[in-house]
């Protein structure tokens, strides 16, 4: 396995983590965040570089500002709360942060889950989500076993399989899953890529590695600006075995719009995300402690597996995420420079400057 440090070249230096989130919490506050909302947002979107998962991490923030500024991320009012039947809840998110809606949906879940077992909460129509994985760990940590779902019912960019036109979201799933040693984490578009990535891609004139995107006439393509001219991102599995992908997009399809009783039918405008979140009390089921023994056996069953050419080990997902989060909290959290860059007008016009890298 390549060391992360050259594959990220020359163009990222490392940051303390402290310093960062510091700047960009006050960032969030000065656009008008409560300090709740400013915290959840900084922490998760900071998250999301610690663990590797630079698309959705600091790079996404001028964004954030620019649609609190335009009024597509709202600050003000309450959730709307649809249903409460105990274990089954549905609000409404009123398009208000996604990191602090996920965060208020979990805070609810740990509240409910030791006397039903299992608690399902949906949220219609909040705003950007974030990557998923960074909420994961609220609650393997407590032992209990996560599922998390979003998607976007105003956007469109993944076609369905055997189909030329975007239909869907990448439409993330991720599950937590706690062991007797460090948890089992997991975060899978439905598409090959995500549509960020590819943004990505094109704005440094890359191409993919292969053929993860379709045309606006169906013909296969490494070029992510086709996305741009009508074409489509491919579900994972891509020409061959792009039916599971697209299986996988129907479910998150179901479980995020289906039960938020809001979806792609209502024809959204903006950023719209729909979020599922099933909470799990292993104790509830066939015990904490035998669920606990089966889930640490697994994992140390994979880890021994012996690896293939052109792999140090078998790695079980979580791994190099926890491992790059000990190493940001040791000497400092990867950056690209263009990220600072981005940032730095921003946190200039609250008088201040973005940390020095170290």
């Amino acid at each position: 396995m390549q060391n992360d440090a050259n594959k990220r070249g020359g163009a990222s230096r490392r940051y303390d983590v402290a310093a960062v989130r510091g700047v960009v919490e006050r960032l969030f506050r000065s656009s008008g965040m409560n300090e709740e909302k400013a915290r959840d947002v900084t922490e998760c979107l900071l998250v999301a570089d610690m663990m590797g998962h630079s698309t959705h991490g600091l790079v996404i923030a001028p964004w954030y500002l620019d649609e609190i500024r335009s009024g597509g991320m709202r600050l003000e009012g309450e959730i709307e709360q649809i249903s409460d039947r105990g274990a089954c809840v549905a609000w409404h998110g009123r398009r208000l942060p996604g990191a602090w809606l996920v965060n208020r949906a979990i805070d609810c879940a740990l509240e409910r889950v030791m006397q039903f077992g299992v608690v399902t909460i949906t949220i219609a129509e909040g705003h950007h989500t974030g990557a998923l994985a960074t909420y994961l760990p609220r609650l393997t940590e407590k032992g209990l076993m996560v599922v998390l779902a979003c998607s976007g019912p105003a956007s469109a960019g993944v076609a369905p399989y055997g189909g030329t036109r975007g239909l869907f979201t990448p439409n993330p799933l991720s599950a937590g899953i706690p062991t007797n040693n460090d948890p089992i984490l997991l975060d899978i578009s439905c598409s090959i890529t995500t549509i960020k990535r590819s943004g990505q891609l094109a704005q440094a004139g890359q191409a993919y590695p292969g053929n993860w995107a379709l045309d606006a006439n169906g013909r296969p393509s490494t070029d992510p600006q086709v996305l741009s001219h009508g074409g489509s991102l491919m579900p994972v599995g891509g020409l061959d075995h792009g039916h599971k992908g697209y299986a996988m997009a129907l479910l998150v399809e179901a479980l995020t719009q289906g039960l938020c009783g809001v979806g792609r039918k209502d024809n959204l405008s903006g950023i719209a995300m729909n979020t599922f979140l099933q909470v799990f009390d292993p104790a509830a089921f066939g015990g904490a402690v035998s669920f606990l023994d089966e889930t640490t056996w697994l994992t140390d069953a994979c880890h021994a597996n012996p690896p293939r050419p052109g792999f140090d080990a078998v790695r079980v997902p979580g791994d190099r995420a926890r491992t790059r989060v000990q190493e940001a909290h040791e000497t400092g959290v990867y950056l690209d420079c263009n990220i600072v860059d981005a940032l730095t007008p921003y946190v200039a016009e609250i008088g201040e400057t973005f940390p020095s890298s170290r």
